[in-house]
């Protein structure tokens, strides 16, 4: 069950239906999971931003880097430029380029026209479980994984590029969150791989240092992805104010955004995507005014969000053990409920 489902609390806004990021509506996700043999601990997971050809129809995006300890491939131009063209597509550290390679295969059999393609991919590292140097991960895993995102509940845990991961020294992966707030949908999907046991957080119970001879291991360092996704019509600049806040989430759950954590935030917008070939010189668009309550009631919708979405990344995922034998527990979550309810009686 998710924490929610178990009596725990997380912020003041409503969930979506399925408390996920695809109730943004026209959000999919998809994972392929690699679980072979003794050592294959990886997968890839892919966030499609909206229905449509996401070259054809650009997503506006913004990026934040907490902390830049890592290896993504694609976040300059989205910077710089304020839109996506790729799916959002999550791995292991050393299967990007090869997640890059077939995601630029995919876009441009899709658009045979296409001579430059920037493929979004972000990462963590899932060497303690996986045989990372294997770089298991291939086209057709990409492929599979965008062709079969689904717009309704998302797996969590020991899926996708979650498979190999490990969270406040438990075993960690996907997680996902939503909130809705004025009319607008704002979604939070984490991958999760930071944290020490100590630091660990949950509804502002520090659970941690109780937990933390139990864990198995894990420092403050690693990676973390977080890609939030909103139905409400911001621009670039708007959604570099809402990545920033993902941030804040993360502070909740107890980061500190380690030396060497490569800690990214994505945020984006379906409302409005921008045509590759514009119809005229000029362009109207709809944008959220920021005089009034909305917006800053998005940026809560995003702390929220990522907050539990780490949290429930933490519940969902299972004992896994991988290469050389190294293991990584479940988080005890009938130990965790005690520890809640003896500081929330």
């Amino acid at each position: 069950m998710r924490p929610r489902e178990l009596g725990i609390s997380f912020g003041l806004l409503p969930t979506g239906q399925h408390n996920a990021i695809t109730d943004v509506p026209g959000v999919r996700v998809g994972n392929t999971s690699l679980i072979d043999g003794a050592a294959v601990r990886t997968g890839v997971t892919a966030i499609l931003t909206h229905p449509g050809d996401p070259f054809l129809e650009k997503t506006p995006a913004a990026t934040f880097v907490l902390n830049g300890f890592g290896k993504t491939c694609g976040l300059a131009q989205v910077a710089e430029l304020g839109v996506l063209e790729t799916p959002i597509l999550l791995t292991g550290t050393l299967n990007v380029p090869r997640v890059a390679d077939a995601l630029i295969d995919w876009t441009v059999r899709r658009n045979p026209e296409v001579l430059s393609v920037n493929p979004v991919v972000g990462e963590c590292n899932d060497g303690f479980l996986n045989d990372i140097q294997g770089r298991h991960v291939r086209a057709e895993h990409v492929f599979a994984a965008i062709d079969g995102a689904v717009n309704s509940s998302v797996e969590e845990g020991v899926v996708g590029a979650g498979v190999g991961m490990t969270c406040y020294g438990w075993k960690g992966g996907i997680g996902t969150a939503s909130r809705l707030t004025d009319g607008f949908a704002l979604g939070a999907l984490v991958l999760t791989n930071f944290g020490a046991p100590a630091e660990l957080r949950i509804d502002g119970v520090p659970v941690g240092r109780e937990l933390a001879s139990g864990s198995g291991g894990g420092v403050g360092d690693g990676s973390l992805m977080v890609v939030i996704g909103t139905d409400a019509p911001l621009d670039a600049r708007q959604l570099g104010r809402i990545a920033r806040r993902g941030a804040l989430g993360l502070a909740r759950t107890g980061s500190s955004a380690g030396h060497g954590s490569g800690d990214f935030i994505i945020a984006f917008s379906n409302a409005e995507p921008i045509p590759h070939y514009p119809p005229a010189p000029i362009l109207n668009r709809r944008m959220l005014a920021e005089d009034g309550p909305a917006i800053t009631r998005l940026f809560q919708a995003a702390v929220e969000a990522v907050d539990e979405a780490v949290i429930n990344s933490l519940f969902a995922a299972r004992t896994v053990e991988g290469r050389d034998g190294h293991v990584r527990r479940a988080l005890p979550v009938e130990q965790v409920l005690r520890i809640m309810k003896l500081a929330r009686p």
